[in-house]
C-alpha cells in the first residue's frame, strides 16, 4: 500500500524530514519526504498497513522543535514515483 501524507504547521526548518526519513526506514518503507513551496511537507510512503499507521502517528507529534497542527492522508495506487527500495529526502 501507499500512502501519501501533508503536514502542516511549523515543519519546516526543523529537522522533519530527517524524523520521517529514520521512522519510515525503521519500519521498512519505502518512499521520500520533501518540503513543499507552501510550508508543508508531503511524505509518500510504501509499506505495510501498520507500519504506515505508525508512521501516520509519529507524523501527528514530529520531532521536538516541530509544531503539527495537522496531517492529510490520502491512499495512492500505483504511484511511479515512489521508491521501492530507500526511502529518500528530497
Amino acid at each position: 500500500m501507499t500512502r501519501r501524507f501533508t503536514v502542516t504547521g511549523h515543519v519546516q526548518g526543523v529537522g522533519f524530514r530527517w524524523f520521517v526519513a529514520r521512522h519510515a526506514r525503521s519500519l521498512g518503507l519505502s518512499g521520500y519526504t520533501r518540503n513543499l513551496e507552501d510550508g508543508r511537507v508531503e511524505v509518500l510512503a510504501s509499506g505495510e498497513e501498520p507500519a504506515l499507521a505508525r508512521l501516520e502517528e509519529l507524523l501527528r507529534s514530529g520531532p521536538a522543535n516541530a509544531r503539527v497542527i495537522g496531517v492529510e492522508r490520502a491512499d495512492q495506487i500505483n504511484d511511479p514515483h515512489v521508491p521501492t527500495r530507500s526511502f529518500d529526502i528530497r
